[in-house]
């Protein structure tokens, strides 16, 4: 897959078959929308997703920031949960390629950007740099400054252009759109058999396997430590049971995600998991892991013993889990 980054003077030679959206999950509204861009291989297009980096909301809301005094900034803790990334950049790269995107564009979203008129993002951008012959998205789609472009801007320049469209109509699930919001809402809840719904497959983390304390290996409980962006939407600090998946393997799971109260006073966020019936080394290695269920909150706990006594609690409740999956 050819990566376009942070680049606005680009010209691709292929004529194109463009989706354009946030893909903030690629969850099941946008494999609908992908859909219809991969059917537009066959007959020579290059599947290709245009996409701001950083994502609209993320730049105007630190526009909004930039100048207030640090106290007031992301002052609100739902709305900055609402502004992490469903997928890290890394994460969506990977899954678009997975799908069989041939072409991603990750557009630049600057103040000179964001003041581009509908009309030139339309000539410019989409017809001459992207040479797109195919542009689909979803029926609310805006674009250029202060988002006036709509598809009816889309549907009149097409003659002269020579591109055709599709607007895609909303996926409805659960009475509702599904959107990233509607997903994060559930995530955020620890509602993860529903967000695998809405997704598609089950959330996850990805990442390099980071070194830690190794202090699990001295009570018999020897962890995988991914240390998370920033950006990452996480669901609420407890235990889940998880799927792990390395080197095309998967195997069972049990992740802590959080602070580590009981053993840690450093203030990092980690997804730590034990994997059951594993015994190698993946310190280095990329893996994914996915979180199938919440089973309780994190908690410090008085001493390392009694931790120690509350995990294997935890990984008998995650045997019998697995046993009736």
């Amino acid at each position: 897959m050819r990566i376009i980054s942070g680049e606005t003077q680009f010209h691709i030679e292929d004529k194109t078959a463009v989706a354009i959206g946030k893909f903030d999950g690629v969850h099941m509204g946008h494999q609908k929308l992908l859909r219809h861009i991969l059917d537009k291989k066959e007959q020579g297009m290059k599947a290709t997703i245009f996409t701001f980096d950083p994502p609209p909301a993320v730049f105007f809301a630190n526009m909004a920031d930039a100048g207030k005094p640090a106290e007031a900034k992301s002052s609100d803790s739902k709305k900055s949960a609402m502004l992490t990334q469903l997928l890290t950049k890394d994460e969506k790269r990977r899954k678009f390629e997975a799908l069989g995107i041939d072409i991603l564009v990750e557009f630049p979203m600057n103040a000179e950007t964001a003041h581009t008129m509908p009309e030139d993002f339309v000539r410019n951008i989409l017809s001459d740099r992207m040479n797109a012959a195919y542009i689909a998205a979803g029926d609310d789609l805006s674009y250029g400054y202060k988002g006036r472009g709509d598809f009816s801007l889309l549907n009149k320049l097409a003659p002269e252009l020579g591109y055709r469209t599709h607007a895609i109509k909303k996926l409805q699930m659960f009475g509702r759109d599904v959107s990233s919001s509607f997903i994060k809402e559930e995530i955020l809840s620890a509602e993860m058999e529903r967000a695998a719904e809405l997704l598609g497959e089950i959330y996850y983390v990805g990442g390099v396997v980071a070194h830690g304390k190794k202090l699990g290996r001295t009570i018999g409980f020897p962890t995988v430590n991914l240390l998370p962006p920033d950006e990452k939407c996480l669901p609420p600090y407890g235990v889940y049971f998880s799927e792990v998946r390395v080197d095309d393997r998967k195997y069972h799971g049990m992740t802590n995600i959080g602070l580590r109260p009981t053993v840690s006073n450093n203030g990092q966020v980690s997804v730590e998991t034990y994997i059951y019936d594993f015994d190698g080394d993946l310190y280095g290695k990329y893996l994914e892991i996915a979180l199938l269920t919440f089973h309780r909150k994190e908690q410090k706990f008085a001493s390392v013993e009694v931790l120690q006594r509350q995990l294997d609690l935890d990984l008998e409740a995650g045997r019998n889990y697995f046993s009736y999956e």
